[in-house]
C-alpha cells in the first residue's frame, strides 16, 4: 500500500514557495553597491551581498541557503557545474530577498497568525509520521536543524498572509474562463473507475517500518488477524474494529477507509478490492506490511466529473496561474521602493 507522507521539500528547498528558483538565468534588476566588510562568527569574511531600507543579506546566509537547496536535489541528478552554481545562487539570491520584503511587510497580527499556522503544521506533520525522532532525521536530512526548520516555516507562512492581504485582491477570474477551460481540457476531468474500501492492517514491520519481524512475532501476528476477522464475519462495525485493532496510521482514524483508482495500492491490496462486490469482506490479504481485512464498500464508476463538482478547484488553479504572472512585477516594486542593491565581492 502507498501511504501518503507529509514532504518538507516546500519549507526545505527555501522560503518562499511561491516565488521559483530555477537554473534558468540570474536575475539582474538591481544596481551593484560597493561591499561592506565584516566577519562571521568563525572569524571569515562574510561580507554583505544584498542590501535595501532596513536589510542586509550577508554571504553565509545565501550560502547556507544553497546548501539546503543542494541536499533537495534528487540523489539521482547530475552535479551542479559552475555556470549552474551562479545562476542557482543569483535565483536564491533574489528569493531571500523577496522573502525580507515581505517580512518588512508583516504585522503584529499577521505575525501571530504565522505562528499559530507554524505550531500547528508542526504538529499535524509529526502526528502523521508518528514519531518525534523519525521527523527530526527527515528534517535534519534536508539539511536543516529544527530550530531552521521552523524558522523557515514560520517565515514561508509569514510571506504567504501578507501575500493574500497585498496581491490576491487583485487576482480575478470570470466565471467564462472557467468553463471553458472546462470544456478546453475535457482529459483533465476524467474520473476512472474507483473503489471505495475499508481495512484492518496488523502489521508485521517492525516500528521502523521497513523490517519484518521474527516469525514467532507474525505467527502472533496472524492469529489476531484471523480473531478481528471472525469478529468482523459476525456482523462487527467494522469501522470500530478498525479503529481499535488497524496499525496503518493513514486510514486508523477514519475507520479504515480509502478510496482509490487503478494502480495507488500494492497489486494484492487492490486486486481484492476491485474483486468484491459491496459489503463483501476478504480473507486474509498479506502483503509486505503486513495482514489486511478488507472490505469493499462501494464501487464508484469512471466518466467525466461534473462541472459543478470541479468549478471551485478550476477556479483555484486559474488563480494560481494569474497570482504566479503577477508576482514578477510586485517583486519589481518592492525592490524599487526598498532601494535594493546587489553588492560585488570579491
Amino acid at each position: 500500500m502507498k501511504y501518503i507522507t507529509s514532504t518538507l521539500a516546500c519549507v526545505a528547498g527555501m522560503t518562499l514557495a511561491t516565488y521559483a528558483v530555477t537554473a534558468d538565468k540570474p536575475v539582474d534588476t538591481t544596481k551593484p553597491a560597493a561591499a561592506t566588510a565584516t566577519k562571521s562568527a568563525d572569524g571569515f569574511d562574510d561580507p554583505v551581498v544584498a542590501k535595501g531600507k532596513n536589510f542586509e543579506i550577508k554571504r553565509s546566509k545565501l550560502e547556507d541557503a544553497f546548501i539546503v537547496y543542494k541536499a533537495n536535489l534528487n540523489p539521482k541528478a547530475p552535479a551542479i557545474n559552475d555556470d549552474q552554481r551562479v545562476m542557482v545562487k543569483s535565483n536564491l539570491l533574489d528569493r531571500l530577498i523577496f522573502t525580507e520584503l515581505l517580512l518588512q511587510k508583516g504585522t503584529e497580527a499577521d505575525k501571530k497568525k504565522a505562528q499559530e499556522d507554524t505550531d500547528k503544521y508542526v504538529t499535524d506533520v509529526k502526528k502523521q509520521i508518528g514519531s518525534d525522532t523519525v521527523f527530526e532525521a527527515q528534517v535534519k536530512s534536508t539539511g536543516m536543524t529544527m530550530d531552521q526548520f521552523r524558522k523557515r516555516a514560520f517565515e514561508q507562512n509569514l510571506c504567504e498572509i501578507v501575500l493574500d492581504r497585498e496581491l490576491k485582491p487583485s487576482v480575478k477570474i470570470a466565471d467564462a474562463d472557467i468553463k471553458k477551460f472546462y470544456e478546453e481540457n475535457p482529459a483533465e476531468f476524467e474520473k476512472p473507475e474507483q473503489v471505495h474500501a475499508a481495512h484492518i492492517l496488523i502489521s508485521t514491520l517492525e516500528s521502523d517500518g521497513k523490517t519484518p519481524i521474527p516469525a514467532a512475532k507474525k505467527a502472533e501476528k496472524e492469529k489476531l488477524a484471523k480473531e478481528v476477522k471472525a469478529r468482523a464475519d459476525k456482523g462487527e462495525d467494522f469501522g470500530k474494529l478498525a479503529k481499535e485493532f488497524s496499525e496503518d496510521p493513514g486510514s486508523k482514524d477514519k475507520g479504515g477507509e480509502y478510496t482509490f483508482p487503478k494502480g495507488q495500492m500494492v497489486p494484492e491490496f487492490e486486486a481484492a478490492a476491485f474483486s468484491m462486490k459491496p459489503g463483501q469482506i476478504s480473507d486474509l490479504v498479506e502483503t509486505h506490511f503486513g495482514y489486511h481485512i478488507i472490505k469493499t464498500i462501494e464501487k464508484v464508476p469512471g466518466g467525466k466529473v461534473e462541472f459543478a463538482k470541479v468549478e471551485p478547484r478550476i477556479k483555484e488553479y486559474l488563480s494560481s496561474q494569474e497570482f504566479q504572472k503577477k508576482l514578477p512585477t510586485y517583486f519589481d516594486k518592492l525592490k524599487k521602493d526598498a532601494d535594493v542593491q546587489l553588492v560585488k565581492t570579491n
